[in-house]
């Protein structure tokens, strides 16, 4: 027997309407669907009248999870992989299950769709080749800093961020870049109260202390770029990834990482994990 295919399927950020159709084919024709949680895919599933069964699988369970996948997928199963919101991996589960996937030889099949980070970029008005994502900055205050420091480069950077935390991080965000470097704020994307606004970083939290309702919902964050750094002395590769693991996941350091220092992501990839053993 074949071996099935696992979909990695983006899903709507907010309005259930951005959901495609093809991702609904998708979920509807799986013989599972993979959630970070059960309850939040079931409200997407139930509006279109999907009854296919689901599994949770989230940062407590992926490891035992994603085996259970695994041996679906090798008697022929067709696997649909989501996250609450966006794109599964960026800032989610699911990257153990795919790099698994991939590791079996199982075919891995992306059903793009929305992502928070690429609507705060693509909204932001930053003309750049690309951007740079770290999602979550650590919470603790000196991992923060040093993790800053690393992203302070010439690209636009994207981040997340929860409403508690949002005014210190804008205040550590001045401190880091200085006033005057520009700032788009995004919140609550696509949903009906979203609000996006871009201004010099000094009047950031004058601007969300202007309205209560701006210290609520979930944030996307992206900080223009900054200027091109002389050539100096090098940056160790594995300073950049034991401070990015703080806050991010093993695939994602090493991305980011690779991208800052130029050392071959696979072998940080490899030290991520041996670091997060």
């Amino acid at each position: 027997m074949s071996t099935g295919i696992l979909f990695v399927v983006a899903t709507p950020i907010g309005n259930l309407a951005d959901a495609s159709p093809r991702s609904l084919e998708t979920l509807r024709s799986a013989d599972v669907i993979a959630c970070e949680d059960t309850r939040v895919t079931r409200t997407l599933l139930a509006r279109n009248g999907i009854s296919t069964p689901t599994i949770a699988l989230h940062e407590h369970n992926e490891r035992r999870v994603a085996e259970k996948l695994l041996q679906a997928l090798r008697s022929g199963q067709r696997v649909a992989l989501v996250s609450d919101a966006g794109t599964p991996g960026l800032s989610d589960p699911g990257a153990l299950l795919v790099e698994q996937a991939h590791r079996a030889g199982i075919r891995v099949s992306p059903v793009p769709g929305p992502s928070a980070a690429a609507a705060g970029f693509s909204a932001s008005g930053f003309a750049a080749a690309g951007f740079l994502f770290a999602g979550f900055l650590p919470a603790a205050g000196s991992a923060r800093r040093k993790a800053l420091d690393l992203l302070d480069l010439p690209w636009p950077l994207v981040l997340y961020e929860a409403p508690h935390r949002i005014l210190k991080t804008i205040d550590d965000l001045v401190k880091q870049f200085g006033p005057e470097r520009e700032i788009a704020m995004g919140r609550e994307l696509t949903k009906k109260f979203e609000e996006l606004a871009r201004m010099p970083l000094g009047k950031a939290r004058a601007w969300l202390e202007a309205d209560s309702h701006r210290e609520q919902g979930e944030f996307v964050l992206v900080v223009g770029p900054g200027e091109e750094k002389r050539a100096g002395e090098p940056i160790d590769p594995d300073t950049v990834l034991a401070t990015l693991l703080e806050a991010l996941s093993p695939s994602e350091a090493a991305r980011l990482a690779a991208k800052i220092t130029g050392a071959p992501k696979n072998v940080l990839y490899r030290k991520a994990l041996a670091r997060a053993k």
